[in-house]
């Protein structure tokens, strides 16, 4: 059981990292209530055993609750495989919401259609979408909300317009006042920017410039998945540390005591307007 003090820490987000500027007001961010259908889908037993011990370096409960998801909402999860937030979003949102995977052709997709074909108690009610989005499946100002887990990196990585055109079609998908939910790895901003195409870390400033440009507004953003052990400097990028331990044995002690990466928490909205 958790300690109450430290339960009150995690309900508790601070508004920036501690090298960003002091935040504007509209970026204050208030204690967040996790509720009972949020709080059953964490615990549902479907979830992959594997997948659950992560949940002290991913916090889903105060990260959901954070972005404001509701069971009534319509969400999009952009790039999902292999399922590790499906798990919680499909049985959370079953009943009286919808919930849609946009993920490009390939193994990933593949995979993820097989996994969830396997339960289909759980998964019967999840919908498929292209990505990019391009509004075939998903008509536009449809969702409530769209989400991304630890993907914008790879979009970046990927060059050219893939980052814009990804922001392009998140805005198009939302209704006006959707909500916008990024988790990335983070760069410190004194970084070298040549660093966000190899090592899997990405600047606030970065993701934010992309946000903004595609038509959204920064309205909040949270500490919950931060790792001050995290320096974000290590021999193979982020994939040094847990869960990919890319080095192997090697050190394998001193990653695993560091744990997951230091990560940025941001809410976005499409404006009403």
């Amino acid at each position: 059981m958790r300690h109450p003090l430290l339960l009150c820490a995690a309900l508790t987000f601070t508004a920036a990292p501690a090298f960003a500027q002091p935040p504007k007001a509209e970026t204050m961010v208030a204690p967040v209530t996790i509720s009972p259908e949020l709080a059953a889908a964490i615990a549902a037993p479907t979830r992959t055993p594997g997948n659950t011990i992560r949940d002290k370096y991913r916090h889903p409960a105060e990260t959901l609750a954070f972005f404001g998801v509701k069971e009534t909402d319509s969400v999009v999860e952009v790039l999902p495989a292999p399922g590790w937030y499906t798990e919680i979003l499909a049985p959370y949102l079953s009943h009286k919401g919808q919930l849609w995977l946009a993920q490009s052709p390939g193994k990933g997709l593949d995979g993820l259609k097989a996994k969830l074909a396997a339960d289909p108690a759980t998964y019967d009610e999840v919908k498929y979408s292209e990505f990019p989005m391009t509004g075939t499946a998903i008509t536009d100002n449809s969702q409530d909300v769209v989400l991304t887990f630890r993907n914008i990196h790879n979009l970046i990585m990927r060059g050219g317009t893939a980052a814009d055109d990804s922001f392009a079609g998140f805005f198009r998908a939302l209704k006006p006042g959707g909500v916008l939910g990024i988790v990335d790895h983070r760069l410190p901003e004194s970084r070298d920017s040549a660093d966000e195409k190899t090592s899997g870390y990405l600047k606030r400033s970065t993701v934010v410039a992309l946000a903004e440009k595609a038509g959204f507004k920064l309205v909040a953003e949270s500490e919950i998945n931060a790792n001050p052990k995290d320096s974000a400097d290590w021999p193979k990028g982020v994939w040094t540390l847990p869960p990919t331990l890319s080095q192997g044995d090697t050190d394998r002690a001193k990653y695993l005591a560091i744990g997951e990466s230091d990560r940025m928490t941001l809410k976005f909205v499409k404006p009403e307007s």
